[in-house]
C-alpha cells in the first residue's frame, strides 16, 4: 500500500476498483469477516489501516478505526465513496461493541451514539432512534463518562449542530486570541448522553414528545454539561415544544433493540458501484494515454453493471455504441473471466468460463485464454439485452453478421472469445428457430 501510490494512476484506479470487487463477492459467500473490513478500510480510507493489527479484539482499537473514517466523511462530499466510508464506520462500531475486554463498557455509550449520528446521516431514522434508546436506557454511565462525542466527527445532519459548533469554535477563538486566556478544554465536544437526548428529541414525532422531554429535564437536573451541550440546549429549545422535524418517528417504533451487525447488502452494492466508477476512470485513462495504438471504449463496465441490475436498455444502448466502434478495431482492451467481473453477469457466460478451466487446467496460465475482448463482452450484452426485450428476429439476425466478422479477426487460440461466440451465436439461432416454429 506503501508503493502504490507511487506508481501509474491508472494502476492505483484499477486496484482500487478489483479490491472492492474482490470484498463484494467474498462477502456474499462467506460474510463481512474482520479481515474484509480491514481491507476496505485500508483502501476506502485512504490507507489509514495499511500496517497489520493483532488479531484480538480490540473495542479501543474498533472505534478508533471508525472515528478515522467519519472524520474523512465529514470533510466530504457525499459520493459512494463517503458511503462507503460510512457504512464502514458503523462497521467498526458494532464490533467495538462485540469485543469482549476492559474496555467495552467505557465506549459502549459513545459508540451507540455515533451509530445514531450515522444512521441519521443516511435516512435511516428508527435505528438512529433505537441506538439513542440504549444510551438513555443505561443504567450506569460512570465508565463511559471519559469519552465525549467529538463535534469535529460529526457529518452534518442538523442546522443547529452546526450553528453550535461554529459558535463554539468562535467561542474558543475569544478565549485564546481576544481575551489573552490559555485555552483550558476543546470545547467542541458534546457529552455522550446528552447527544443522544438530543437526537431523540429532535426527531421524535410530537404526539410521542413529551415523556421523552420530561426524562430529558430530569438529566439535566442532574448533569454537568459543556459549553456546547448548553449552547445546543439553548438552540434546540424550540424543538422541545414544537417538533417541525420530517422524520416523524413514533415512541412505539423505537422499542425494538438494534442488531448487533451491520446489514451488509447496502455496503456490497456501494462497493460494486464505487468500482464500476473506478473502472470507468481506469478506461478513460487509458484511452487518453494510448488511443494511438488500440482502439479503447470507456463503458463497457457501466453496461455489465446496467445488466447486472435489470437496466436492459441502457446495456444495450452502451453495448450497441461499442460494438459500432470496435467491429473492425485490431487492438482493444480484454475483460477477465475471474468471478470477481463475472459477478455482474448470468449463469451462461459464468459456467463457459468454469467449464473452459475444468476441460483444460492448463488455461489458467495464458491471459487470453482467460480473458474476453471488449467487442466479445458487448456483442454478449447486446444480444441477451434483445432477447430479454423481445426485439424483432431482423435485429438479432443481424448480430449473426456481427458474430462474422469478429470470428475472423481472432485466432484460434485466444479461446474464451472464439466460444463465446459461438455461444452467442448459438442463442440467437435458437430463439430464432423458436419464433419460426410459433
Amino acid at each position: 500500500m506503501t508503493e502504490l501510490p507511487k506508481t501509474y494512476t491508472h494502476l492505483t484506479v484499477y486496484f482500487i476498483a478489483v479490491v472492492f470487487l474482490h470484498v463484494a463477492y467474498k462477502i456474499s459467500r462467506i460474510g463481512f469477516t474482520d479481515e474484509l473490513m480491514d481491507v476496505s478500510a485500508t483502501i476506502a480510507g485512504q490507507f489509514i489501516s495499511a500496517h497489520r493489527h493483532p488479531s484480538q479484539c480490540s473495542s479501543e482499537l474498533s472505534l478508533s478505526k471508525a472515528t478515522t473514517l467519519m472524520k474523512l466523511v465529514a470533510n466530504s462530499s457525499r459520493s459512494s465513496m463517503q458511503l462507503i466510508q460510512i457504512e464502514l464506520s458503523k462497521a467498526y462500531l458494532y464490533r467495538a461493541l462485540r469485543c469482549k475486554d476492559p474496555e467495552n463498557n467505557s465506549i459502549y455509550c459513545l459508540a451507540n451514539v455515533y451509530l445514531a449520528v450515522l444512521y441519521f446521516t443516511t435516512g435511516q431514522y428508527r435505528t438512529a432512534l433505537d441506538h439513542c434508546t440504549l444510551v438513555m436506557r443505561s443504567q450506569d454511565h460512570s465508565e463511559c463518562s471519559s469519552h465525549v462525542v467529538q463535534g469535529e466527527l460529526l457529518p452534518k445532519i442538523d442546522d443547529d449542530i452546526d450553528n453550535v459548533l461554529g459558535l463554539a469554535v468562535f467561542y474558543q477563538y475569544i478565549r485564546t486570541a481576544a481575551l489573552n486566556q490559555r485555552q483550558t478544554q476543546y470545547v467542541s465536544i458534546f457529552t455522550t448522553e446528552f447527544f443522544a437526548h438530543c437526537l431523540n428529541t429532535r426527531y421524535l414525532s410530537v404526539t410521542h414528545l413529551g415523556d421523552e422531554v420530561h426524562q430529558f429535564r430530569k438529566y439535566l437536573c442532574r448533569t454537568q454539561l459543556f459549553i456546547t451541550d448548553i449552547l445546543a440546549l439553548k438552540s434546540g429549545i424550540k424543538n422541545f415544544h414544537c417538533q417541525s422535524t420530517a422524520a416523524h418517528i413514533s415512541q412505539q417504533q423505537t422499542l425494538s433493540r438494534p442488531t448487533t451487525d451491520l446489514d451488509t447488502s447496502g455496503l456490497t452494492e456501494l462497493l460494486q458501484q464505487s468500482a464500476v466508477e473506478h473502472l470507468t476512470t481506469y478506461r478513460q485513462l487509458m484511452a487518453r494515454d494510448f488511443s494511438s495504438i488500440a482502439t479503447i471504449v470507456t463503458t463497457d463496465f457501466e453496461a455489465m453493471y446496467a445488466y447486472k441490475h435489470g437496466d436492459y436498455q441502457r446495456c444495450l444502448q452502451l453495448s450497441t455504441q461499442n460494438i459500432h466502434t470496435l467491429l473492425y478495431a485490431v487492438v482493444m482492451p480484454r475483460i477477465p473471466t475471474f468471478p470477481v467481473f463475472t459477478q455482474w453477469l448470468d449463469d451462461d457466460i459464468v459456467s463457459l468460463a468454469a467449464l473452459t478451466l475444468i476441460a483444460n487446467v492448463e488455461y489458467r496460465k495464458w491471459t487470453h485464454n482467460v480473458c474476453i475482448s471488449q467487442l466479445t463482452l458487448s456483442l454478449y450484452l447486446m444480444t441477451q439485452c434483445q432477447l430479454k426485450l423481445r426485439h424483432s428476429v431482423t435485429s438479432l439476425a443481424q448480430i449473426l453478421d456481427y458474430i462474422e466478422v469478429t470470428q475472423r479477426s481472432y485466432p484460434a487460440k485466444a479461446t474464451m472469445n472464439q466460444l463465446t461466440l459461438k455461444l452467442i451465436k448459438r442463442l440467437v439461432l435458437s430463439h430464432i428457430h423458436k419464433t419460426m416454429m410459433t
